[in-house]
């Protein structure tokens, strides 16, 4: 069975997973440092871990596999995730790929370094993600759905 790991604490697209999920009939574990509302579904579990820093991270990662979708915005996660064998979706649907994450974890550094190097200069320009759009949750469900039909298709 494929399984859905969700780094849910700031993720948008929560709803959307369990209706994929349960039309492909995929386990999901929603994974937070604090206790979400989630379906009362027996493929739909709640996993809430200590607040400790990075400890829902710790947790996907260890889960993570080759029947995995991991589903996160934390680049750093999904460098991990995808080192063992998970297919890693961003909620936009972007996915991380073996060719992708390492030039997302140097534009990751370089962007925290401009953050540092703009601290306490009111006038720099340091912005931030775009907003999330509808086109990034029609792309993020077409995204899910292709990779659990490939996950099934490679079983």
């Amino acid at each position: 069975m494929s399984r859905i790991l969700v780094d849910a604490d700031a993720c948008p697209v929560k709803d959307e997973i369990y209706r994929v999920a349960l039309r492909h009939d995929a386990a999901v574990s929603v994974v937070s440092n604090a206790r979400l509302r989630v379906p009362d579904h027996p493929l739909v579990s709640r996993i809430v871990v200590s607040a400790a820093f990075d400890a829902a991270d710790d947790w996907i990662a260890e889960a993570a596999g080759p029947d995995a979708v991991v589903v996160t915005g934390d680049i750093l996660l999904a460098d991990r995730a995808l080192k063992a064998g998970a297919v890693v979706l961003a909620p936009t649907g972007k996915p991380f790929t073996a060719a992708s994450i390492g030039g997302a974890i140097a534009t990751r550094a370089i962007m925290a370094d401009l953050r540092v190097g703009a601290a306490g200069n009111r006038d720099a320009i340091t912005g931030g993600p775009a907003p999330f759009a509808k086109a990034d949750r029609s792309r993020f469900l077409q995204a899910l759905d292709e990779a659990l039909v490939r996950l099934a298709r490679n079983r």
